[in-house]
């Protein structure tokens, strides 16, 4: 299966990109899922139901957020019928929505998609180790379903790379978000799971993490706030990880980063995009 996973949409800047490539890239690499995080979509902050649709539209298989998820407050209202959009699964209990759901590919495979939120220097939520384990144990790969992605929202790095391990051998992909910036650590584990601890953003990288910046370099030289965070304008480059797995297992065959456009160098999957990029599961 070819999966392909699309770091944080900040503002107008990173949707036009994503609304730019995605249907090309749908096409042109015959994917088979697509997850979007989409949290930092509207105006940098939160997600409107007219942008969700526009984003499955544009062939997004699924929806993820984090902790701008209740920015846009319509969102605690349109997220409870649509099932392709997911908010933390480590809310309380009551949360509206879901943080997890078992959605079908276009090549007809089981695809359980979780999103979850990290606890280090982040709102204080439930256990997300817990909360995941619960979830690969209720729902097992190669038993009820194909593949699994988990997209882990967070900030600490450490926290990221024990996720990664955690669900090693139990997931096709785990990915870090919330951070904005591509890491450079794609690799498929030893258990045959993905796992980059950034996916970077769509979104201006002339920035501060995809915000203009004379307003972050006052906050930070003055501690002073003069204004609101605006999202930058500029050309986005669209981030994200693309992956292949075995269907026989459910498992990763290969990961490689994806850096389309804007500032960035550009980094395309070698594996289905020849002379690009290239990132295997390491000999043992």
């Amino acid at each position: 299966m070819r999966l392909l996973f699309i770091g944080d949409i900040v503002g107008r800047a990173g949707r036009s990109a994503l609304l730019t490539h995605l249907p090309d890239l749908r096409r042109d690499w015959k994917l088979d899922f697509v997850v979007v995080n989409g949290e930092n979509a509207a105006g940098g902050f939160g997600l409107t139901e007219a942008l969700c649709h526009e984003f499955l539209d544009a062939g997004a298989d699924c929806i993820t957020l984090g902790n701008h998820a209740w920015d846009q407050k319509d969102a605690l209202v349109f997220i409870e019928r649509q099932p392709r959009l997911l908010r933390p699964l480590n809310y309380p209990a009551n949360t509206p929505g879901r943080g997890a759901n078992l959605i079908e590919a276009q090549n007809g495979a089981r695809v359980l998609v979780m999103n979850v939120m990290g606890r280090v220097f982040m709102d204080a939520l439930d256990d997300p180790f817990a909360g995941v384990d619960r979830e690969l144990n209720a729902c097992p790969i190669r038993e009820a379903s194909d593949a699994v992605v988990i997209d882990f929202h967070a900030e600490a790095s450490s926290e990221k790379m024990a996720m990664g391990h955690f669900c090693d051998g139990r997931a096709s992909l785990v990915v870090g978000t919330h951070t904005h910036v591509p890491t450079a650590d794609a690799q498929v584990l030893p258990g045959g799971t993905a796992y980059q601890t950034d996916a970077g953003m769509c979104g201006d990288f002339d920035s501060v993490i995809g915000m203009v910046k004379t307003e972050p370099l006052q906050r930070f030289i003055r501690k002073i706030p003069q204004g609101r965070f605006e999202p930058a304008l500029g050309p986005a480059t669209l981030c994200g990880v693309a992956v292949e797995t075995d269907d026989a297992t459910g498992l990763a065959k290969s990961i490689a980063p994806v850096r389309i456009g804007g500032r960035l160098i550009e980094a395309r999957p070698g594996f289905w995009v020849k002379g690009s990029i290239h990132s295997e599961r390491a000999a043992p």
